[in-house]
């Protein structure tokens, strides 16, 4: 919406104060500033407010806008005077307006940092969490322009609207004047303001999705009129998946006289039906689309799953249509799965929804699948079909438009019905805040990914998303740094899904191995050294072993406290008659399912080779076995989880209510609901999963491994130790940058030279070794001097920097004639100079050589990086990163995760380092990204590191506006 004339042209429309955003119940909203183009617009939001709440707002009877209120309420000049409006269907439902005052009350400008706010929300929508929203946006906007305090006067009735303010998180002070209550509100952020604002989002995200996933009628609009067809399809299969909610067939193209298709009524339009539709599945022409859209938000729809295809993934002129199609639906509250979507699946009891293009409904189960691609989904739905494994919920996005992966991270953390996520994702629309989404679900159960398009370099065909440009190994080292496994196939992901859902977490590396195939144990032994794991000797049962060897043995090493973890490997055994028994693997199953009926907290995975139903039987969960506890961190220690219920009969057949999800409490709340306190998580013995090669059974169990290691550690987390408090100086650091960044020549920044780098890291105690230049052989010894030998002689030119092995750099020059003689040797060898650029440096301690960097990448955000100087970082890319800021725990990860770690712990009896030295560097430089984000990026190379202490020897800093950070301002949705 563009501004009229009648607008101040020097305050021109702010479109970037525009955002959609989820309420409370699921349903989206615009939020957009006010314009003078709104009269009618606010004249009619007013008359369809109750005289009540014109009471509350006006403190007094005001049934009616005037003229004169109407033209000020709708005239901004959006810096000093600045109304918000929150639409649906383009109608006002709430708005709210600041008015910039002095100290006394008055209305002013700047330099004045107070205004006064008040809001407005029509009767109909209160209790949505819109006038919540409203507050969040018209914050931003006042600090935006200068403004650091709201100023209120609410009637001590009004209870709404003082809980408004009151839970918003901000600091603020109350006082009781003149028969009103007074509040003022700082707006500067804080860590309650942000707990509040993430904990409203997962919860409006999650209901958004819950309403999709859960509707209580479905219409499928385009249903043929015929059998065959996509919409006919998708109406076959809700049927035949017994969904227990209201089934409706739309087309406009269905004969007048026809009332009922497949059983359910027909109707040419969704006017013609009487009753509330939840859910459309749109399955028309690209063209027809728009039509459907406006259809189901004239008559209330509340989802869509846009099925059509000819969007972003034909070109640019399919993305803008992809982009008004979201516009369309989110400007009648709806979300959007897909377009080019493949369909939703909810296996729920209470719902039964197959609303896809998948022929079979899966069995119900415990793992929740998202996916960006139909064809994966297929594939993903066969192969845990085939395994025996059921689903709890399913989403094909498509092109994932509306709906994604974050989206479905924040209903997996609140399902119940969920203990694994597994997702596949061609891209990642929003990094930063799918690490901080996955790693509170990874807190309370796994979640498992697998990235497609690694190496494309460009974006999957229908994505629309921001570009990053870190490389997909520092991706997956983010990736494991959130608790996310991450796997490399769909394969892999079925395999660690399956025993994830169906076994508890191992306590520790060590596995047992048993089986009766000496080879196909040394196979499994080999496959553990190989992942890391700690594999005890196999035991062999031998081939004549019994299913009550199996029994026995099994029982015997879950018994043993040396042990974590078994695999039992299977090969068809030798009958009476000398020929090998195939047929009998519901007989090992049961004799495995008895052994592990004790409720032993190990997990158990089984190899084996052509034994005919022993897979399927071990899918099959145990009618007499008792739940087995999963290992989990005390609920003191851990983020909220999510209720999760017994494994077996009575978890398989227990109702899912399809209700709202349970409010979540804030960081550091118990881990408590409304009705009690939320169990641990436990999983049944009944689903023991099977495997048909000991590579796929070893590396999902170390998966395993590696994540129950991360949530034991996750449990307590990393701090940033005090003592940096005392040596840095944050106030001299921005007052350098400020001063840097404004003599600038070129707006994106600039690199800063190697004194004023020095100068900058030295405010936060990161002492760099001076450098001396060396035009001539005359400055180079009077370098040489004043620095003490011994020297170093290197150059700086940036096509032979950190180049030892072309000759660029001399080391341990010892006097003034090595210094001569070295120089002369240098600029023969390599050129002149002024091409050079040699500078002089004294010597450091013999050590390590390593480089530390830090960057800002525009969507992941801030990342930490190291390893170790030359060939290991830059030929085997030997590197680990972590995100900003670094705790205590996560410098320590970093250093040790490097595949040549063991050079700096005394590898072939050489001395350790001082890596506690090297951790607070690390700790040291992510404070100061992290504090200023104009510093976009800092190399230190090399860092030296000896057995005592640390020498940087080389730093180069580049400062630049800081990229805007969208997970740090108020709730709002993407808009690829």
């Amino acid at each position: 919406m563009e501004p009229t004339p009648e607008q101040s042209p020097h305050h021109a429309y702010p479109d970037h104060w525009e955002a959609d955003v989820v309420l409370r119940d699921g349903g989206t909203a615009r939020i957009r500033p006010i314009t003078t183009d709104d009269a009618e617009r606010l004249v009619s939001f007013y008359e369809q407010v109750s005289d009540e709440s014109k009471y509350y707002r006006f403190f007094a009877p005001y049934p009616r806008l005037s003229d004169r209120d109407v033209h000020r309420f709708t005239h901004h000049d959006y810096v000093d005077r600045v109304g918000l409006a929150v639409t649906i269907g383009g109608e006002f439902i709430g708005t709210v307006r600041y008015d910039r005052i002095n100290d006394q009350g008055r209305p002013a400008s700047a330099p004045a940092d107070e205004a006064e706010v008040a809001f407005l929300v029509q009767d109909a929508h209160q209790g949505r969490g819109v006038a919540s929203a409203l507050l969040e946006h018209i914050a931003a906007v006042a600090r935006e322009r200068g403004i650091r305090r709201f100023a209120a006067e609410v009637l001590p009735a009004n209870n709404k609207m003082i809980k408004v303010f009151r839970d918003g998180g901000y600091t603020q002070r109350r006082s009781f004047e003149d028969g009103s209550v007074h509040l003022t509100l700082d707006l500067e952020p804080t860590e309650r303001s942000l707990a509040v604002q993430r904990g409203r989002e997962q919860r409006a995200e999650a209901r958004s999705v819950q309403r999709l996933l859960a509707p209580g009628s479905v219409a499928v609009i385009g249903t043929g009129r015929t059998p065959g067809g996509v919409g006919r399809t998708v109406l076959r299969n809700l049927l035949a998946s017994g969904y227990t909610g209201r089934t409706y067939a739309v087309n406009r193209a269905f004969d007048e006289g026809l009332a009922i298709l497949d059983g359910v009524p027909a109707h040419r339009s969704l006017g013609e039906i009487d009753e509330q539709v939840d859910l459309a599945v749109i399955a028309v022409p690209a063209h027809r689309v728009p039509e459907a859209v406006a259809d189901c938000g004239e008559h209330g729809v509340q989802g869509l799953v846009v099925l059509s295809a000819g969007y972003a993934e034909r070109g640019a002129a399919g993305r803008e249509l992809q982009r008004e199609l979201v516009r369309q639906a989110r400007s009648y509250g709806m979300r959007i799965i897909g377009p080019n979507a493949f369909g939703i699946i909810n296996t729920a009891e209470s719902v039964r929804l197959n609303a896809s293009l998948a022929p079979e409904s899966p069995a119900r189960g415990r793992i929740g699948l998202f996916t960006q691609s139909g064809a994966i989904g297929i594939a993903l739905l066969s192969g845990l079909h085939r395994r025996g494994a059921g689903l709890s919920s399913f989403i094909s996005a498509g092109n994932r438009a509306d709906v994604s992966g974050n989206d479905f991270l924040q209903y997996s953390f609140e399902d119940p019905d969920t203990d694994v996520a597994l997702l596949y994702l061609e891209s990642l629309g929003n990094p930063r805040k799918f690490n901080r989404l996955a790693r509170r679900t990874a807190a309370v159960k796994p979640v498992v990914v697998v990235k497609g398009a690694r190496h494309s370099g460009s974006t999957p065909p229908g994505h629309a998303v921001p570009v990053s440009r870190i490389p997909d190994a520092t991706v997956s080292a983010l990736m494991r740094q959130a608790g996310v496994i991450r796997v490399d196939t769909v394969t892999e992901m079925v395999d660690a899904g399956l025993l994830l859902a169906g076994q508890p977490l191992p306590a520790g590396p060590r596995v047992a191995i048993l089986g009766n195939s000496e080879s196909l144990g040394l196979l499994t032994y080999d496959a553990c050294l190989a992942e890391g794991l700690r594999p005890r000797p196999p035991i062999d049962l031998t081939t004549a072993a019994s299913p009550q060897a199996f029994r026995d043995a099994l029982a015997e090493a879950l018994a043993d406290g040396t042990c974590d973890a078994v695999i039992v490997t299977a090969i068809p055994w030798v009958g009476e008659n000398g020929e090998a028994e195939t047929g009998d693997g519901q007989v090992l199953a049961a004799a495995l399912h008895k052994a592990v009926a004790g409720g032993s907290a190990k997990p158990v995975a089984v190899v084996h080779v052509e034994i005919g139903g022993l897979a399927e039987a071990l899918a099959a969960a145990s009618s007499t076995a008792a739940p087995r506890p999963r290992t989990v961190t005390p609920a003191a220690d851990r983020p909220r989880a999510a209720t999760t219920l017994p494994a077996g009969p009575d978890r398989s057949t227990a109702p899912a209510t399809p209700a709202a999800p349970p409010a979540s409490p804030g960081p550091g709340s118990p881990a408590d609901t409304e009705e009690g306190p939320v169990p641990e998580a436990v999983t049944g013995p009944g689903r023991i999963p099977a495997y048909p090669a000991a590579e796929r059974a070893v590396r999902a169990l170390a998966e395993a491994v590696k994540y129950a290691q991360w949530r034991r550690q996750a449990a307590v987390p990393g701090k940033i130790p005090e003592f940096l408090d005392d040596t840095i100086d944050e106030p001299g650091a921005a007052a350098l940058i400020e001063a840097q960044l404004a003599t600038a020549p070129d707006p994106r920044g600039r690199p800063l030279t190697h004194d004023e780098a020095r100068e900058l890291l030295g405010r936060y105690g990161i002492a760099v070794r001076p450098t001396l230049p060396a035009p001539d052989p005359e400055a180079a010894v009077a370098a040489a001097t004043r620095l003490g030998y011994p020297v170093a002689l290197k150059t700086t030119a940036p096509h032979l920097r950190h180049r030892a092995d072309l000759g660029g750099v001399r080391l341990d020059i010892a006097d003034e004639e090595a210094l001569r003689r070295a120089y002369g040797e240098l600029t023969d060898l390599l050129g002149k100079p002024a091409e050079l650029l040699p500078v002089v440096q004294a010597m450091a301690p013999r050590g390590v050589d390593t480089v530390v960097r830090a960057s800002i990448d525009a969507a992941a955000g801030a990342v930490l990086s190291f390893g170790l100087a030359g060939a290991p970082s830059e030929l085997l890319g030997d590197t680990a990163h972590r995100l900003v800021p670094a705790t205590d725990r996560d410098a320590a990860e970093l250093i040790r995760s490097i595949r040549a770690a063991p050079v700096l712990f005394g590898w072939r009896g050489s001395a350790p380092v001082d890596t506690a030295a090297l951790e607070e560097l690390l700790l040291r430089l992510s404070r100061l990204v992290d504090d200023h984000p104009e510093v976009v990026s800092v190399a230190l190379e090399p860092v030296v590191v000896a057995p005592h202490g640390l020498t940087v020897l080389g730093a180069s800093v580049r400062l630049a506006p800081p990229p805007a950070r969208s997970d740090l301002g108020p709730r709002r949705l993407p808009n690829y």
